[in-house]
This record gives structure tokens, C-alpha cells and sequence, in this order.
């Protein structure tokens, strides 16, 4: 029990700090776009509570590297050219998680060899659970299924017919990433991926 709590403990900050930037970001694009629908509904801003799912945030805690924060909304109505600003918005999330791994990772790499004390190791462990996070994150947003940035990625890139038959699937997305979640896909293919970029970074 000590443990769990000793990990929870370092796991808070990097998962709140992690999933806020996340949203802010999309939120931030959006708003650059035209768009000022994240900004009137509060949600540009570093305050976590307000960007928080508890479906993605268990997961991530129980993954310790994969899970989501509460979608930001978007009215495409504002933008001029929907398809292209609407990319540039999901592809916002994945790339501050993207910058803040390897942020994450320099300071790791720099710091790790003043961190090795007893004193000290909680935060050296807490820069790596940024990485992971952030590895995690961004990966695990980037799987092709909307309501995830992947699938509104793809929807963006797609014909038009093919993007409309492809966004269908979105009311039917926190169930697919439930099924996700306790199928092989993560264990085999999602983890190992985030295992040997992050072992890549910090090694």
C-alpha cells in the first residue's frame, strides 16, 4: 500500500501537467484558427480540473502511459478552411506531448547524474514518468479512431465521403477505447512502441 502511494504520488503532476498541456493546445489552435469556442467555455487554461475525463485519467493511471483528457470543443463553423484547420487542431495535442517528451528527456539525461541520492530519486523518477507520459500520450492519441486526435487526423485527410463514414464511428469511441484498453492491442503493439521510443530517449 506504501508503495501504490509512493507511485501515485509521482504519477499526479506528470499526468495533470501532461493532459492540461494537451488540451490547451488543441484549445490554443483552435482559437488561432477563429475558433473561440475552448476560450468561452473556459478551457484555456493550465487549471486541470477543467480538462480532466475520469475514464482517461484512471486509464492513465492504471497504465501508467496511455489515456486521454476530456475533448476540447471545436465549431468548425469559425474556420475558413474546415478540413485543414481542423488538422492542424488535432494535431496540436500530440505534438506539445511530442516537444514535452523530449524536454523531459534532456533534462533526464542532464540531471540524472546529480539525482542518484535517496533524497533526490523521487525526482528523478518523476522526470522519467514525464517522458513516459508524454510518449504514451502522444502515441496513444495518434490511433486512427475518433473521438482520438488520430481519427480526426484521418477524417481531416480523407476524401470527403470517406471522412463523413469514418467521424460515424465517434459516438461509439469511448466504448472502442474501453474494448482497447483490456484487449492484446495495447499489450503487444501500443506499450512495446512507447517502451522502445522512450528507451531511445533516455537511454
Amino acid at each position: 500500500m506504501k508503495e501504490q502511494l509512493y507511485q501515485l504520488a509521482l504519477l499526479i503532476v506528470p499526468v495533470l501537467f501532461s493532459l492540461t498541456i494537451h488540451e490547451l493546445c488543441h484549445g490554443y489552435a483552435a482559437f488561432k484558427m477563429g475558433d473561440p469556442t475552448a476560450k468561452a467555455a473556459g478551457r484555456l487554461t493550465l487549471n486541470p480540473f477543467k480538462h480532466i475525463s475520469v475514464i482517461g485519467l484512471l486509464a492513465l493511471f492504471l497504465t501508467r502511459m496511455i489515456g486521454w483528457a476530456k475533448p476540447i470543443p471545436v465549431d468548425i463553423r469559425f474556420f475558413k478552411n474546415p478540413r485543414k484547420d481542423m488538422l492542424w487542431v488535432a494535431l496540436a495535442g500530440p505534438a506539445s506531448n511530442v516537444v514535452l517528451a523530449v524536454i523531459f528527456a534532456v533534462m533526464f539525461r542532464l540531471l540524472s547524474p546529480y539525482l542518484g541520492s535517496e533524497t533526490l530519486l523521487p525526482v528523478k523518477e518523476m522526470l522519467e514518468y514525464m517522458v513516459v507520459i508524454n510518449v504514451g500520450l502522444a502515441i496513444f492519441n495518434l490511433i486512427p479512431l475518433p473521438p482520438l486526435d488520430g481519427g480526426r487526423i484521418i477524417v481531416s485527410l480523407l476524401p470527403e465521403r470517406m471522412a463523413i463514414a469514418w467521424s460515424r464511428i465517434e459516438p461509439y469511441g469511448i466504448l472502442i477505447l474501453i474494448v482497447l484498453l483490456v484487449s492484446p492491442v495495447l499489450a503487444y503493439i501500443v506499450i512495446p512502441l512507447v517502451k522502445s521510443i522512450v528507451n531511445v530517449l533516455i537511454a
